[in-house]
């Protein structure tokens, strides 16, 4: 294996390292106006700052979190001390990860359904961002669940330019982390989810394998298999749990290093016993179960936060909190009774 190949290889194990997980704190300028809206501040370039170097800098992360996906403002940013949040999070052993997706538009002849941009110049802002200190990507494609919804064209174009920004990942020295989350905002039962999820992540791996992508150095980040949330049967934790495994031995190869999943709208406790009821049950899965979480572990520390100086190390402990609950949930250790510790 040459050099370039052992580079990806081990930041994708390192990325799935056990007991470790992800934190997503990558959203888009309209995404966190919503969650600073939610707690009565403005979304200006300083208190994003100072919101992101809470979440970076925070003492005895690196014992939980594997490596952290950055939006492209974030990568470029430095604490109040001057040194790059890549940088910072080095120190703590964490990976630095970066959005790279344009985000999505209506996709064309296909109402009620979305298309991911970015590919246009994606080769020239990989390698920037490896310059930066980046070392995956992420990029995410959105499938909805509706009336005579999902289509086939829709998935196979969302799943063909996931292949494609992965090669290109690949080429720049970055493991890719490909992101096709199925929504569960409708009224569709977990058996439609299963159905859709399944055929997604099949037609992925049929467009990685086309275009050449390396299984062995690609990390799946992908959403569980979950009734939508308007559905008038809501699903069991262990149902929830077998459903979302057996979607995954059904299609997802042997040779990935790792999947780890999205929070799409789940509650932080909720998330977390998910992940826990599939670790706990399936203990020798080809994979490991980990997770790639943004709301799910920032909501109760952003509140806690509040905008305030004076609250950033009772924020801090609370996503410590948050963090460890899920480490542990990567071993099938977590209890609900250690939401008392809080």
């Amino acid at each position: 294996m040459n050099d370039s190949l052992t580079g990806l290889s081990v930041t994708a194990g390192a990325m799935v390292a056990k007991g470790k997980g992800i934190l997503a704190i990558d959203e888009s300028f309209p995404s966190i106006k919503k969650r600073f809206d939610s707690i009565g501040i403005e979304s200006n370039e300083e208190n994003r700052r100072a919101y992101r170097e809470l979440l970076i800098a925070n003492p005895g992360a690196g014992d939980y979190i594997s490596g952290m996906i950055l939006f492209d403002e974030t990568i470029r940013q430095a604490t109040l001390d001057g040194v790059s949040f890549p940088e910072i999070l080095s120190r703590q052993g964490i990976l630095t990860g970066i959005k790279v997706d344009a985000g999505t538009s209506d996709h064309a002849g296909h109402p009620g359904e979305k298309v991911t941009e970015g590919l246009d110049g994606l080769r020239k802002r990989l390698l920037e961002y490896r310059q930066l200190g980046a070392r995956f990507a992420k990029w995410r494609a959105v499938i909805t669940i509706g009336a005579d919804i999902p289509t086939n064209a829709c998935i196979e174009a969302n799943m063909h330019a996931l292949a494609r920004y992965a090669a290109l990942c690949q080429e720049s020295g970055l493991v890719p982390m490909v992101e096709p989350e199925v929504l569960m905002d409708g009224d569709n039962t977990i058996d439609r989810c299963y159905s859709v999820t399944r055929i997604t992540l099949h037609t992925l791996f049929d467009m990685l394998y086309r275009q050449d992508v390396r299984c062995e150095h690609t990390i799946l980040k992908v959403n569980m298999v979950v009734p939508g949330k308007l559905c008038p049967q809501q699903a069991g934790i262990d149902e929830v749990a077998a459903q979302t495994v057996q979607c995954l031995l059904d299609a997802v190869p042997a040779s990935i290093p790792g999947v780890v999943f999205l929070s799409g709208g789940q509650s932080a406790e909720l998330a977390t016993a998910h992940l826990n009821a599939m670790n706990a049950s399936c203990p020798s899965l080809p994979w490991p179960l980990s997770f790639s979480y943004g709301r799910a572990l920032q909501a109760p520390c952003l509140k806690d936060w509040g905008g305030k100086k004076e609250n950033v190390a009772k924020a801090q402990a609370r996503l410590l909190h948050r963090e460890k609950c899920n480490s542990l949930a990567c071993l099938g250790r977590y209890t609900p009774e250690m939401e008392q510790a809080a």
